[in-house]
């Protein structure tokens, strides 16, 4: 039922993902300036939020957190359809993205509890990949049906959607609630002795794992980030195919992802994170071999590229969290992976600046941001291979994977 209940949250995201400044800008007669304001204040005053959501899922349980944090998704969604004032759109905007950062402060915590106390014999991994699996087909869906639901143009489809975005939250915070259970929750007093944000501030193995995800997960958002230029511009390639390759990946990511976690099971998640960080150097190393003009080998070399891509993305997402949670000692699990999640806060913020520096050296050499991201990962793998000797063997592999497989 949580995986069932994760796919209806990102069906949720993904129905209004691809509207964000749109949605305002065809609703409501804001100036596009000071909507864009407006919505990166929303976002702004959130970066606190993973502290406060990891000392909460330590004390009272994952579960609750994400529930509340998907109630006031459905709130800010169903009041989107409503506002029309700058006022009204911040107070909405910043509930939703109050939301999101709870939830994904608290969702990992949330699965690894739940993998804690299932009766499944699949490891933490494999829950993570089988979750991983489901939140990437409903947002697939949802950008979808966004799609077939607003191509007329009508007022009253992007209120549907928004409608729509709202009631998915709000039964997934109702199956979650009535259905999913992690166990009793960890509980402690809060004058009780305790690793706390000091430990984890002193936890150097932990800091240097956020650190390389940090490239990880800016290496995760640069398919869709570049791909469009790079067909454009790169390749001067057809505008379906940019579409077409995200279509693909992202299938391929909601089929694939338990049975790659599951052949993965039972190795050292460290060079597991090296196999991603090669797979991602050789996606780099291949889209600096493109060139415009020349579709006949460029396509097919675009398309074996993003298979690399693919493959990376498939082995770090389960793979990077459950090292994270099992490097994290138990009363604290829920302060660990919210400031794991830093790492994808950090490369989201990069991220906005990332077009500018990706153009800018575009415009130099076609190859020359590519080559900069290889190396970057390149540079991680000896990171990695560091980090490594200095983690116990428990926490190098699925321990529930391993007894059972």
């Amino acid at each position: 039922m949580l995986v069932a209940a994760l796919a209806i949250d990102s069906l949720g995201q993904g129905l209004f993902l691809p509207l964000s400044l749109v949605y305002f800008t065809e609703l409501t007669p804001v100036p596009l300036a000071l909507l864009g304001v407006l919505l990166s204040v929303a976002n702004l005053i959130t970066l606190p939020i993973p502290v406060w959501a990891g000392a909460m899922a330590d004390r009272f349980g994952a579960l609750p957190v994400v529930v509340a944090a998907q109630v006031m998704q459905a709130v800010g969604f169903f009041a989107y359809a409503w506002v029309s004032g700058p006022v009204g759109i911040f107070l909405a905007a910043s509930l939703v993205a109050l939301g999101v950062r709870f939830f994904w402060s608290a969702i990992f915590t949330a699965v690894a509890d739940y993998a804690d106390n299932s009766t499944s014999q699949r490891g933490t991994d494999t829950w993570y990949a089988i979750s991983n699996g489901a939140r990437t087909a409903g947002l697939a869906a949802g950008g979808l049906l966004t799609g077939v639901v607003v191509a007329d143009g009508r007022e009253a489809a992007y209120r549907a959607v928004a409608y729509g975005a709202a009631v998915c939250f709000a039964l997934a915070a109702v199956l979650i609630a009535a259905f999913v259970r992690t166990g009793q929750p960890r509980r402690r007093p809060s004058t009780a002795p305790g690793p706390g944000y000091a430990a984890l501030v002193r936890d150097r193995p932990f800091l240097g794992l956020v650190a390389l995800n940090t490239v990880y997960a800016l290496s995760s958002l640069m398919l869709g980030l570049a791909l469009p230029t790079v067909v454009l511009s790169g390749i001067e390639g057809p505008s379906w195919l940019t579409a077409s390759i995200l279509a693909g990946n992202a299938i391929l990511i909601a089929v694939l992802s338990a049975p790659v976690a599951r052949r993965l099971a039972g190795r050292r998640r460290t060079r597991s994170l090296v196999g991603a960080a090669v797979l991602w150097s050789g996606w780099c190393a291949l889209m600096a071999t493109l060139v415009p003009g020349q579709l006949g080998w460029v396509i097919p070399v675009l398309l074996l590229a993003t298979l690399l891509f693919t493959a990376a993305e498939l082995t770090h997402a389960p793979v990077s969290n459950g090292l994270a949670a099992s490097m994290a000692p138990v009363q604290a699990r829920g302060r660990y992976l919210a400031v794991f999640q830093y790492s994808f806060t950090i490369a989201s913020i990069a991220s906005i600046a990332a077009p500018a520096f990706f153009g800018a050296l575009f415009e130099v050499d076609h190859a020359a941001p590519w080559l900069a991201l290889g190396l970057a990962n390149a540079v991680t793998i000896a990171g990695l291979l560091l980090l490594e000797g200095r983690l116990p063997t428990h926490v190098l592999r699925d321990s529930a994977e391993q007894r059972t497989g």
